[in-house]
């Protein structure tokens, strides 16, 4: 049920949502329930071997996952091929967009590379590059083309998944902490330029959700630490003071509210949304 009809027929382009039960899928979901409409986009194919067909939205599953939104939430979804780290693409598919649907309202920097974790002595320059590239450099082109669209139009909003990693350190994740936390300085600055378009910016910060990305992680850091992951996972939840990992469905309501009328007045914050996890 939509709570802000304020969103009813705006624009949402969002990055990194083409693989199914992940946060991008979940963010779609609930701008479409909000009555937005959404161009979802994910890179579609393998590019190297720091991002493997197993660990991209394709073509396929990324049209499948448009058409299922669409067919469950009666809203209007259409997928398209965007490989962040290409600027000639970026700019290309908010043209689409906006030749699609004659605006661009919304922006949700989704896209991310959380699956290369290594000791910090023994991680790759390529695989840091990969990481920094998708997380960071991706989401500063996103911003720049789509706000520039935004400008035009007198305003918009832009919203990027940053993670408690933006706040935090954990171990290895050297590359991965980096881009959250200048992610969260990219958001800073930008809400301080874009404001006077009328244009805010704000980033989420999750804890833990066990996407298909998330059970990788599960897997990875149970077996690092010598525990199963049943005890790696009731270990999280005796830390977290509501006792649970986020779910998608978290991340995608503090989105809504982000591009709602009721957070007209905020910009440039990083909003925790880990049940108590991350206190500062």
């Amino acid at each position: 049920m939509a709570r802000y009809p304020e969103l009813q027929g705006k624009v949402a382009l969002i990055t990194g949502a083409g693989r199914r039960a992940g946060l991008g899928e979940g963010i779609a979901r609930r701008l479409l329930e909000e009555g937005c409409k959404v161009v979802l986009t994910d890179i579609g194919k393998s590019r190297g071997t720091e991002m493997p067909v197993t660990a991209v939205g394709t073509d396929e599953e990324m049209a499948q996952v448009a058409a299922g939104l669409a067919a469950a939430t009666g809203g209007e979804c259409v997928a398209m091929a965007l490989d962040v780290l290409e600027e000639a693409q970026v700019e290309a598919v908010v043209a689409a967009t906006v030749a699609r649907f004659g605006r661009l309202d919304i922006l949700v920097n989704n896209a991310g590379i959380g699956y290369l974790m290594k000791p910090l002595l023994e991680m790759e320059a390529g695989e840091w590059d990969a990481v920094l590239g998708v997380n960071l450099r991706g989401a500063f082109l996103c911003s720049k083309h789509a706000a520039r669209q935004m400008a035009a139009q007198g305003g918009g909003r832009i919203v990027n998944i940053a993670s408690q990693a933006a706040k935090s350190p954990f171990p290895h994740a050297a590359a991965y902490c980096a881009s959250k936390h200048g992610l969260v300085g990219l958001t800073r600055v930008a809400a301080l330029e874009l404001g006077a378009h009328g244009i805010t910016v704000n980033a989420v910060c999750p804890n833990h959700v066990t996407t298909g990305l998330g059970a990788w992680q599960n897997e990875y850091f149970a077996a690092k630490t010598g525990r199963s992951v049943e005890q790696y996972l009731a270990d999280m939840r005796a830390r977290i003071p509501l006792g649970r990992p986020g779910l998608a469905t978290d991340t995608a309501a503090a989105t809504a509210f982000l591009c709602s009328d009721d957070a007209v007045y905020v910009t440039g914050e990083a909003l925790n949304v880990s049940g108590g996890e991350e206190m500062h």
